[in-house]
């Protein structure tokens, strides 16, 4: 299971009582007690110590490794497009893996979806991959989504990838005609280990907006 590692932060609060050659040094952290270091330590050897102890506080746990066919779905650009389609399509009332889907994005990636405002101007509305597990997931198991690719068109340079997306959304593999199409705007990251969804930004299709015939299957 692929668990997110959260940063430790060091806060420190240091109280010198010199009269008394005392330093009583508090962590603000609930699981590490505050300490009394008394002489000989000086201040420059005392600081040294405090910042030592930051650093090892603030490293990451090791995460629990990853199930095999996580690994598989971030080896190549096909891998990592074909299961963000896959993970988030099933049929109604069938259980999406979030696991695998957070397993897909760099830690700071964002989904980005664009809306129109009541005075008719375009934004931008900026989720973070928990945001829109706990703004979609419900509804997508509720009412059945399949997300389906039907064009893709890519640019490369170094490490860095943009792929404009085209996708059809229907509620059930059943369906006929999609009940909306848009463009993913995708931009991926090969850290030379693996792939990474850096951000998702995308939009719908309309009848006053519709996907420009470069972006469709000939």
């Amino acid at each position: 299971m692929f668990i997110a590692q959260e940063k430790l932060i060091c806060h420190l609060k240091i109280i010198a009582k010199l009269k008394t050659n005392v330093f009583v040094v508090k962590l603000l952290n609930p699981n590490i007690k505050s300490m009394r270091l008394k002489s000989p330590l000086s201040l420059p050897l005392l600081f040294l110590l405090l910042f030592s102890t930051c650093s090892l506080l603030g490293q990451p746990s090791t995460p629990e490794a990853a199930p095999v066919e996580y690994a598989q779905a971030v080896s190549s650009q096909d891998e990592i497009l074909e299961n963000l389609y896959a993970v988030i399509s099933g049929e109604k009332g069938e259980a999406r893996d979030w696991d695998k889907f957070r397993y897909l994005f760099h830690a700071d990636a964002k989904l980005i979806p664009t809306r129109k405002t009541t005075e008719g101007m375009s934004q931008a509305v900026f989720w973070t991959v928990e945001d829109y597990i706990d703004r979609a997931g419900d509804y997508l198991v509720q009412q059945g989504f399949f997300e389906k690719e039907i064009h893709r068109e890519t640019d490369s340079f170094g490490a860095i990838t943009q792929v404009f997306s085209t996708y059809e959304s229907y509620h059930s593999e059943s369906e006929a005609e999609p009940f909306a199409r848009g463009i993913n705007s995708i931009q991926l990251l090969n850290d030379g280990e693996r792939w990474w969804i850096l951000n998702i930004y995308w939009t719908s299709e309309s009848e006053a907006q519709p996907i420009p015939a470069e972006y469709l299957p000939e």
